[in-house]
């Protein structure tokens, strides 16, 4: 897991920009900068972080650059978070046995 990718995600104007590209594809800077109504040196600041950290392709087309999102620091992500699924599934699996088992419990001794 990239530490420099939650860093990245963390900062909320970030992950705003990445949810913007998740939503709405491929967009330029000046797109960025219009939606969040952030001035274009601090947009182009976070796209930086996030290129750096390897969430976003910068690809310069003539006079502009259009940023979208790169699809494998995602799946990374969401590989490491079903570790954590997998891990909670099996606890409420667990929780539900043992509240199943009490509720049968109290039904035997109310029938008692």
């Amino acid at each position: 897991m990239n530490t420099a990718m939650l860093t990245a995600l963390a900062e909320p104007n970030r992950l705003h920009i990445i949810e913007l590209l998740r939503d709405g594809g491929p967009l330029t800077i000046g797109e960025i900068t219009s939606r969040l109504e952030l001035n274009q040196p601090q947009t182009s600041k976070h796209v930086r972080v996030l290129s750096e950290a390897g969430l976003v392709e910068v690809e310069p087309v003539a006079n502009r650059r259009i940023i979208k999102l790169r699809p494998e620091p995602f799946q990374q992500l969401d590989s490491w978070l079903e570790t954590f699924r997998s891990m909670w599934e099996d606890r409420l699996d667990r929780l539900d046995d043992y509240l199943r088992e009490i509720q049968a419990q109290d039904k035997t001794f109310d029938q008692s």
